[in-house]
């Protein structure tokens, strides 16, 4: 349905016909008509009227109104279906509901709207505890929240995860290494199935990804650099397309500080510092605390290439 239906007021003032008013002025005032009625913002505009004029440009003189002021058509008017167009679609199916969609819905007096929210379950992947895989975890419950998914599920290890029915995903952090007590890729092939494991990027080399089911499941290493690498390189696409959409990416174009040197076949990620217009490679390989909390974003080097030369214009995109 088309907002507004019919032309309305976006100011308070009085409703006039623009053409006989287009010559008033403080040393030429123009009288109102005398069915004239103030209206306020949101009133229909009356037949016969196509501007409002404010109430500062109206004065009041031996019980007459008066126009000290011209007026436009249009001026002070929302047209009819100015605000939404009927059968023009405010988003469409895919998009992601941002805060200012579901505002702009509620102006418009939509009640209902069908959002594909989904259920993912974020928990352990392994018996090993530690103050990193604990930043990691938080991290990508957060992230995966902010990516569209509703982050549930009542098992906090992976084994009873997989098992959960009701939920569309699992995410499982720490564990998909060769250690003593690294057992998330054994569980999930015995549970489930094994797609792949020991995935060509960097950081994050001992990633898995597979299915409990029909549910796709992935196994992120519990180091913080390869946990965010693994998640912005592959978790955030996951959980957008499960959510009917595509990962939404913004992104500055900057010539590069120095070289990058890569692996042919290897997606890498670099996070850089943005200064004085440039963008600088802080680490490859293993990203530190100190090259994270140094960094404004990062950048990918494909899997096709060595690298980039100095200068080259990289898209620096901001970490989540």
């Amino acid at each position: 349905m088309a907002r507004p239906q019919h032309a309305i007021a976006i100011r308070d003032g009085f409703p006039v016909d623009s053409a006989l008013f287009a010559d008033a002025g403080p040393y030429a005032p123009i009288p109102l008509p005398l069915t004239t009625r103030r209206i306020d913002v949101g009133e229909p505009l009356p037949d016969g009227t196509d501007a409002v004029l404010p109430v500062d440009a109206v004065v009041q003189r031996d019980h007459r109104a008066e126009a000290v002021a011209p007026v436009v058509a249009g001026e002070g008017v929302l047209p009819a279906a100015a605000d939404v167009m009927e059968h023009v679609p405010l988003r469409r199916a895919g998009e992601r509901a941002r805060a200012i969609d579901l505002a702009v819905m509620r102006a418009a007096g939509i009640k209902e709207a069908t959002l594909c929210l989904p259920k993912i379950h974020v928990t352990w992947g392994g018996d090993a505890r530690s103050e990193m895989i604990e930043a990691a975890l938080v991290t990508i419950m957060r992230m995966t929240g902010e990516a569209g998914g509703v982050v549930t599920g009542k098992s906090i290890t992976l084994e009873p995860a997989l098992g959960e029915s009701e939920t569309d995903a699992v995410i499982a952090v720490g564990g998909t290494g060769n250690g003593r007590r690294d057992a998330a890729v054994r569980t999930l092939a015995r549970l489930g199935r094994v797609e792949a494991h020991g995935i060509a990027i960097s950081p994050g080399e001992s990633a898995a990804f597979g299915f409990a089911g029909a549910r796709p499941v992935l196994l992120i290493p519990g180091r913080l650099d390869a946990a965010l690498a693994v998640w912005l390189l592959i978790g955030r696409h996951l959980v957008a397309k499960l959510a009917g959409g595509q990962g939404e990416d913004s992104a500055t174009t900057l010539p590069l500080k120095r070289k990058v040197t890569s692996t042919i076949g290897l997606t890498e990620l670099i996070p850089v510092r943005c200064v004085g217009g440039t963008a600088e490679p802080l680490a490859s390989g293993y990203l530190s605390l100190a090259a994270l909390a140094r960094s404004d974003g990062w950048i990918v080097v494909p899997a096709d290439s060595e690298g980039f030369a100095e200068g080259t214009l990289v898209a620096v995109r901001p970490w989540p």
